[in-house]
């Protein structure tokens, strides 16, 4: 076993969802079952367009009868909480915008004062005070360590309204329930899955040498650079 250590993510906020429809308001939204929260302390989830293409991920956590989103900050945040207001309607929930959340990743072992991330061991835990007794690293070590082990960061990774979920694998990173129910998107979401319809997917690949390029181009202008030898 390793020693942990910890990196303070960057841009976080925390929606909370409450009100006496706050569960039937989300659960019929996000992509996974808020039941879930009666077993284990955090969820990752996502909301979806319509068509199931990917909106925002974020993780939930539970205070009393409160839903506590934590989300990407600044402009994402303010996106979000517009699109639940969208979705609200009549419906008795209470929607609140904390804009500065603390959140602290903690990898490369254990720690028993933090959340388990729901993702998978490789993203190690999650914690909302900061560590005192484990060594603090900067962003890019923790950068680099996900981006190796091929996990998404939201919409640095996706891109808003285009992108599937099923690209960046958060099917299998416990993002989605198959089980719960309808929700946002469900749909192309089931039958991505039933189907094997995934066409790409995010990989990582390293590059160990000057890599000669080539420009791409199509009927219109150019439109991208393609890697011509690996």
């Amino acid at each position: 076993m390793h020693n942990p250590v910890y990196v303070e993510l960057r841009n976080r906020a925390e929606i909370s969802v409450g009100g006496a429809e706050g569960h039937k308001f989300l659960q019929g939204l996000v992509t996974n079952d808020l039941n879930l929260l009666k077993s284990q302390s955090i969820i990752y989830a996502c909301l979806l367009t319509a068509h199931g293409k990917f909106l925002f991920d974020f993780f939930i956590r539970k205070n009393a009868e409160t839903y506590l989103i934590d989300c990407e900050g600044g402009d994402r945040a303010s996106a979000l909480l517009k699109k639940l207001k969208m979705y609200k309607l009549r419906a008795d929930v209470t929607l609140t915008l904390n804009d500065t959340l603390n959140v602290y990743q903690i990898f490369n072992g254990t720690h028993d004062k933090a959340y388990k991330d729901p993702r998978n061991d490789v993203c190690g835990f999650r914690s909302y005070t900061e560590p005192t007794d484990i060594q603090k690293v900067d962003f890019n070590t923790w950068d680099e360590h996900r981006i190796r082990n091929e996990i998404p960061d939201g919409s640095r990774d996706f891109i808003v309204e285009k992108s599937y979920i099923h690209e960046g694998r958060l099917d299998e990173l416990n993002a989605v329930s198959y089980t719960k129910g309808c929700y946002v998107g469900q749909e192309l979401v089931s039958r991505m899955h039933h189907r094997g319809l995934t066409k790409k997917i995010l990989k990582y690949v390293e590059i160990t040498d000057d890599t000669d390029q080539s420009n791409l181009r199509s009927s219109c202008n150019g439109i991208g650079l393609v890697v011509t030898k690996i």
